[in-house]
């Protein structure tokens, strides 16, 4: 899949990486079919307990030629993933997320994931915003957790 990165590090790199992809793609109508344009999220770099700037980046899919020198182009080979729902506004509201920080459904899908005849694969967690047209409170994505076979059966 090609894709069209934007990053951020600070301390609230979702929305500074958000606002950066959507300045960008929002013109260009690429928001509007999803499921041609589909946008992904990950930590990059994930947080560091103690440090409150992390990163975060968002691909956008975009056509096999696109090519550019205004915006980062990268190709993503895929690969396997363990997939779930998220609904964020519940996520975030969780004791859990107030306490580590985290999503809950992330550890649920790590769980399932140590539990199962797989192992963490090579790729990054994505999340896969569903509908980028809803206001913060209503986000919701399918979780990708990259895993392979595992070398201990």
């Amino acid at each position: 899949m090609r894709v069209v990165s934007f990053h951020a590090v600070s301390r609230s790199p979702e929305l500074d990486g958000w606002a950066k992809m959507k300045s960008w793609a929002k013109p260009k109508d690429l928001l509007d079919n999803q499921e041609k344009n589909p946008v992904y999220g990950f930590n990059n770099p994930d947080p560091i307990p103690g440090k409150k700037e992390y990163g975060y980046e968002y691909w956008i899919r975009v056509e096999p030629d696109f090519e550019s020198d205004e915006v980062a182009v990268k190709d993503f080979p895929g690969g396997l993933f363990a997939v779930t729902f998220c609904n964020a506004k519940e996520d975030m509201e969780n004791e859990f997320f107030k306490e580590k920080g985290y999503l809950i459904t992330w550890k649920k899908l790590a769980d399932w994931v140590n539990a199962s005849k797989y192992s963490c694969g090579n790729a990054p967690c994505l999340e896969h915003h569903l509908d980028c047209n809803v206001p913060e409170d209503e986000l919701v994505f399918d979780l990708y957790y990259p895993i392979k076979e595992s070398d201990n059966p």
